[in-house]
């Protein structure tokens, strides 16, 4: 079965032959896995997908390909400070791991902190034609067998809070709308330019959305989500489902969102992602919501992944595929990029559970 025959079931809620499967790294992870599997890359690895060659992940047996435009790529730009096209400043922190020297890029500067900055500011150019090109080869070159995801993460909120502050944000949002409301729109215009361009380029999803979740709880409240993101994301995917009613869309929010996934769906999510085991049951989201969304995720990075053992990633994927993933309706994927302190052994065993298992041997 060709992997976008595979995703197509899946998000049809029928059960293909296997549970299809994505997978991201950082861009060190990606190069051990290409000196494990002999495999010459030339790119540093965006886990996003903005300019990737994709041998890894088609060796993998992966089944959809990732293609980025927005804010989200300004991450793992560089190996020392630097500062991306939206002003945004960032440090590189190594962390160490028993597999090497890793980097985290964290924010350092926020353009618009100081208020007298906002007025005069001008957001890059989402018309750009060289932002698509990456895309338009992945259409062209693998839409005939493989999904692609056209990601514009970080939709709204996540790159506000980037050029203004995440706490000034918060404060802006609960005591000053006009501000608040000004702030948001310049990444939501943006990111509903490169999702309108995507799905005119023929991407098969859009991946969409911000992170709103804590570990247990909402970042932000609900009544805040209604009055300031509800909107703009039913208009954002409204638009995109006008362009192509067939398009799927993507939500990310890590954490606890439960409390906004009815309204979700009610906007037109498709899909919910990353579906954290530590912050929400992926067997009781089935069952609550399945006959109306899709998942993609689920597959532990706090603990599983990175310090379970072998056996522990096996019974966790077998039981996703019971639980979640019984009659479709799943995308098997760790929940955040594979990290550097992840044991070459705890993916493949990951990978290999998934590829080897069939839906008609799960009983």
């Amino acid at each position: 079965m060709k992997p976008r025959d595979r995703v197509q079931l899946a998000l049809d809620h029928k059960e293909p032959d296997r549970c299809p499967m994505q997978i991201s790294f950082t861009p060190e992870f990606a190069d051990r896995l290409r000196a494990t599997m002999e495999i010459q890359g030339h790119k540093v690895h965006n886990p996003h997908g903005g300019g990737n060659t994709y041998e890894l992940e088609r060796a993998l047996g992966e089944d959809l390909l990732l293609t980025s435009v927005g804010w989200a790529n300004s991450y793992y730009m560089d190996d020392k400070a630097y500062v991306d096209e939206w002003g945004v400043g960032w440090d590189v922190q190594a962390y160490e791991t028993p597999y090497g020297i890793g980097h985290y890029t964290e924010i350092a500067r926020h353009p618009l902190a100081d208020d007298a900055a906002i007025s005069g500011y001008r957001p890059p150019d989402p018309n750009r034609p060289e932002l698509y090109i990456d895309a338009a080869q992945v259409v062209t070159n693998f839409k005939d067998a493989y999904w692609i995801v056209g990601v514009t993460v970080t939709t709204i909120l996540e790159t506000a809070w980037a050029l203004r502050g995440l706490e000034q944000m918060l404060l802006d949002m609960a005591l000053d709308p006009d501000v608040a409301n000004h702030l948001l729109d310049i990444p939501y215009r943006y990111h509903l330019a490169a999702a309108k361009k995507l799905v005119e380029l023929g991407v098969d999803m859009i991946w969409t959305g911000d992170d709103i979740g804590a570990q247990n709880e909402m970042m932000i409240s609900p009544r805040m989500w209604r009055r300031y993101l509800k909107p703009r994301m039913e208009t954002f995917i409204s638009e995109l489902k006008a362009i192509n009613p067939d398009i799927k869309i993507a939500y990310h929010s890590d954490g606890n969102i439960m409390r906004i996934i009815p309204e979700l769906i009610e906007i037109g999510v498709d899909v919910l992602n990353p579906i954290q085991p530590a912050s929400m049951d992926p067997a009781q989201l089935k069952r609550e919501f399945g006959d109306k969304l899709c998942f993609w995720g689920s597959i532990d990075e706090q603990y599983t992944l990175p310090f379970g053992s072998t056996a522990d990633v096996e019974i966790e994927v077998q039981q996703r595929l019971k639980t979640i993933g019984r009659d479709g309706g799943l995308i098997l994927a760790p929940t955040h990029h594979v990290q550097l302190d992840t044991p070459l052994k705890n993916f493949w065993a990951m990978v290999n559970t998934v590829t080897n298992t069939s839906y008609s041997a799960l009983g």
